[in-house]
């Protein structure tokens, strides 16, 4: 799969949500200035979750062309040169994730038709599903903190409420019959 479509799609939604805020920046200001310290924590904690998970999408992109470039040059019964230019090396290509395959796929090259055993495939299949498992996990850990963020600021303002209810309540005098007066100044 390109990884240029799911990159593209990532910088429209950035860039739509970016246009929904800027429309509405009027009203979110006064509410996060309302506690600067925490809201910058959750602002900045979320554009580091996002620079995380473009950046994976942009690793990920030049292990794909490599397996689209060897697989054509695999299926064209490509003559032994064609495949000997495929160069298989991890720095040359960038490739991290699919480099124990290529290590191997490049042993197996000039030997006719590669193959690889039922137990091969599945040690490679799990190593490269336990890497790409290894770099959701960071995402995942950034949205649990972005969630646990939203919580805390959310009882912080409560807390907030919760205390100028009290300090309204204790201020308030009732004295006489005005029972009228007395709620309406509790409403205001």
């Amino acid at each position: 799969t390109d990884t240029r479509t799911y990159l593209t799609r990532m910088v429209l939604f950035l860039v739509a949500i970016g246009i929904g805020v800027g429309l509405i920046a009027r009203t979110l200001m006064p509410i996060f200035l309302v506690n600067p310290l925490l809201n910058g924590a959750i602002l900045a904690v979320i554009a580091i979750g996002i620079a995380l998970n473009i950046r994976q999408v942009i690793q990920i992109g030049p292990e794909a062309r490599w397996l689209e470039r060897f697989h054509a040059a695999a299926n064209a019964d490509a003559p032994a040169d064609m495949l000997a230019e495929m160069r298989v090396d991890a720095s040359v290509d960038n490739i991290k994730l699919l480099s124990p395959m290529a290590r191997m796929l490049e042993s197996k090259r000039g030997r006719g038709r590669i193959t690889l055993s039922a137990q091969a495939m599945r040690t490679l299949l799990d190593g490269i599903a336990a890497r790409l498992e290894e770099s959701r996990d960071l995402s995942r850990y950034f949205t649990g903190l972005c969630i646990f963020l939203g919580l805390l600021g959310t009882f912080w303002g409560l807390l907030g409420t919760v205390s100028s209810i009290g300090d309204v309540i204790r201020n308030l005098t009732v004295s006489g019959q005005d029972m009228e007066a007395t709620f309406g100044r509790l409403k205001a």
